[in-house]
């Protein structure tokens, strides 16, 4: 059991992008990010995403419609479903996903993060 400040985390995180793992849950991970800039269109297949924004604001690009995300709310892009994060200005966000999920999906770039660091 350890504790952890969930805003006090991200002062380690020096890279946008790339998510670091807070706990794992039931075979889910707690996930912590900076994201700024745009991402790239990706899903998920079989797993939801879940995204908490803890501090700043994104939008949530889905092919169909965008939805603006500020401090405080949460979203889940379902299972499967396109999706694309966008931050005009650098976002803190926390995400709960499958335990080992790529985050990039069913794509491999630049962006792939496998192996993530620990809180």
């Amino acid at each position: 059991m350890k504790k952890l400040n969930i805003p006090a985390s991200f002062d380690r995180i020096a890279e946008t992008w790339s998510p670091h793992i807070a706990a794992r849950v039931n075979g889910q991970e707690v996930r912590l990010a900076k994201i700024h800039g745009e991402f790239e269109w990706h899903a998920h297949d079989g797993v939801e995403e879940a995204f908490f924004v803890v501090r700043g604001g994104f939008t949530m690009r889905f092919r169909d419609k965008d939805v603006a995300m500020e401090e405080g709310d949460f979203i889940v892009a379902p299972a499967g479903v396109e999706h694309m994060p966008v931050a005009e200005e650098e976002c803190w966000i926390m995400l709960i996903e499958n335990a080992g999920t790529v985050n990039t999906g069913g794509n491999q770039s630049e962006r792939t993060k496998t192996d993530l660091p620990e809180l």
